[in-house]
């Protein structure tokens, strides 16, 4: 953890993480660290839970996460790197520590069985867990400090963002026997497996992608409409990752939900596009 900014920037595979990343650089230093330590401390959380080493070890290092919250927020006194910049960078903003351990708990909730099908609740708690939590702590970095607003975007950030993961990598995840769908839209479009393998390839996945899509286009409009409502310096960072979220959503959407593969890319012309718009928008 010597250089966050490298750390970060080498995790970020995506175009559009690549995108946020250097829209980051914007961003006054006090703040660009707190995300920099955030976004590397999930990242690191992702790589244990990805790791091929033994349960019971990824199970340790999780237990000592939440061991260290408590050094961090209440010892003051943290045991590790990732702990001591959480305590340095974060912590001027106030982050609360219900919501590092929230992180924690979502991130590791699938440690021993990869999700299958899960019913709309469980997706529901999984999106805001993984995308909310992440959310809700960048906003109040970002400077919000109206607890209802970090709410109610942070849930429907994370579930618009996560969605559009889902429908994006639902090939992917099947390969790796993750299965995002929930049932309840698999058993409308009469797909009676919940294997992922064979959920892939079934002539009815598309309108199963189509139900899940319609749940995300209500979570974008709403994400939209307390941006509205938010200065914009408070605002910009977000709608920054929503408008690039947005466009691969939009993507999927117009060649149609029967195609899976290949993933939809944005040109880089287009990335920096949304990006000087955000940047200079009134």
């Amino acid at each position: 953890m010597n250089d966050l900014r490298k750390i970060v920037r080498s995790k970020i595979k995506s175009g559009s993480g690549r995108t946020v990343f250097w829209g980051m650089q914007l961003l006054p230093k006090a703040k660009r660290e707190a995300l920099y330590t955030l976004f590397a401390f999930v990242r690191h959380l992702e790589d244990v839970v990805e790791s091929p080493v033994e349960l019971a070890e990824k199970q340790e290092i999780l237990s000592m996460w939440r061991q260290e919250m408590d050094n961090i927020f209440d010892r003051k006194v943290p045991a590790t790197d990732i702990g001591r910049r959480i305590y340095k960078n974060c912590m001027r903003f106030k982050l609360p520590k219900e919501e590092f351990l929230n992180l924690v708990d979502s991130i590791s909730a699938n440690i021993d069985n990869p999700l299958q099908a899960p019913s709309l609740r469980q997706l529901s708690g999984y999106c805001r867990g993984v995308g909310g939590m992440t959310g809700s702590l960048s906003l109040r970095v970002f400077g919000c400090t109206d607890e209802k607003i970090i709410k109610e975007l942070s849930t429907s950030l994370g579930s618009a963002l996560q969605i559009t993961n889902i429908l994006r990598n639902v090939k992917e995840d099947a390969q790796n026997n993750r299965l995002y769908i929930p049932q309840e839209l698999l058993k409308k479009a009469n797909i009676a497996a919940t294997d992922p393998k064979s959920v892939v390839v079934d002539k009815n996945l598309a309108l199963a992608r189509q139900e899940l899509a319609a749940i995300a286009v209500k979570d974008y409009e709403k994400v939209y409409d307390i941006l509205a409502r938010l200065d914009k310096s408070t605002g910009r960072p977000i709608r920054l990752i929503t408008d690039l979220y947005k466009r691969y959503f939009d993507m999927m959407e117009k060649r149609g939900w029967e195609i899976i593969s290949p993933k939809p890319r944005i040109s880089k012309l287009c990335k920096l596009g949304i990006l000087l718009r955000n940047l200079f928008s009134a």
